[in-house]
């Protein structure tokens, strides 16, 4: 008689299995890269055009400019380490070096290129006399710099620390608490260097938010495109050999010819899609052609889980 398999305890939970994935060399290359890429992007936005004009648009590199008004003897950078020092020690504290990971490096890294930048290439005044262009290259670096962040699926740290810290021990709506921190940080810009400066601060401020999205959406956008041809072979052929991509390839019928049809769906960039626009234009200009755009592509030969 075989024995008995032991059950699941009463009142344990069984973990799911875990899977570890390790990067390769050129991916983990890649990764640092953008990372680096984006943290530098935000530095110098920063350093070139927040810092001049005062423009204190919440996060940490709001207090920072303020804290180096308010103490001359400091510069932003300096400001910026000590503020992340602070956040890094309540993130470690609450959350774990686990699961604060890469953030810890992101906070300094920021730090130290503002540092570097403040160093190289010191900013005495704004490059020009126009607020309004400067506060558009005040938002749109940073934006783009933290697009390039969060869609290698990092974070420049600073408040994200607290917003990690308020999701695990409260139910607070973190998007909520953030927005009034930084619109209060705007109101204190405005306080200290002006009314003006303070409305450039709020327009700043949700001008960034809608940036960021619009920025990661463009990076990631694909064209999910279906074909319908009298020549499905040359399609799959141009597909595979040509554009060096892959399609699902399923049988349907027409409606109204009542025909059996062999239907394409594949994902391809912008480039190629116009290639095979063009492609089929020449063999089959009846052929059926439809072309969606999507911002979230996941799976072999585009994003990884």
């Amino acid at each position: 008689m075989e024995p008995s398999k032991p059950g699941p305890q009463k009142g344990r939970q069984l973990l799911p299995f875990k899977v570890e994935y390790k990067a390769t060399p050129k991916e983990f290359i890649s990764y640092a890269f953008l990372l680096n890429l984006g943290l530098f992007l935000t530095a110098a936005g920063i350093h070139l055009f927040k810092t001049p004009n005062h423009f204190a648009m919440g996060g940490t590199s709001g207090m920072s400019i303020i804290m180096a008004t308010l103490w001359p003897q400091m510069n932003v950078g300096g400001a910026l380490f000590v503020i992340n020092g602070i956040l890094v020690a309540l993130g470690i504290l609450f959350l774990g070096v686990k699961t604060m990971g890469v953030t810890i490096y992101s906070s300094f890294a920021l730090s130290a290129f503002v540092s570097l930048l403040e160093w190289v290439y010191p900013m005495n005044a704004p490059f020009t006399s126009d607020t309004l262009l400067e506060l558009c290259f005040a938002v749109a670096l940073p934006a783009a710099g933290s697009a390039i962040v969060f869609n290698v699926g990092a974070s420049t740290g600073g408040t994200d620390i607290v917003a990690m810290i308020l999701s695990k021990y409260t139910s607070m709506e973190i998007g909520r608490a953030l927005l009034l921190s930084d619109l209060a940080i705007a109101a204190w810009a405005g306080g200290l260097y002006g009314v003006a400066t303070g409305l450039y601060c709020v327009l700043g401020t949700f001008a960034k938010a809608f940036m960021v999205d619009s920025v990661i959406e463009s990076l990631n956008q694909r064209k999910v495109v279906t074909v319908v041809s009298k020549y499905p072979d040359k399609v799959k052929q141009f597909i595979v050999e040509t554009l060096n991509r892959s399609a699902t390839v399923y049988n349907a019928k027409g409606a109204y010819t009542g025909q059996n049809e062999e239907v394409f769906t594949t994902v391809l960039t912008r480039r190629q899609t116009v290639l095979l626009r063009n492609y089929l234009r020449r063999i089959d200009p009846g052929a059926f052609l439809t072309i969606v755009n999507s911002s979230e592509i996941v799976g072999k030969g585009f994003r990884a889980l």
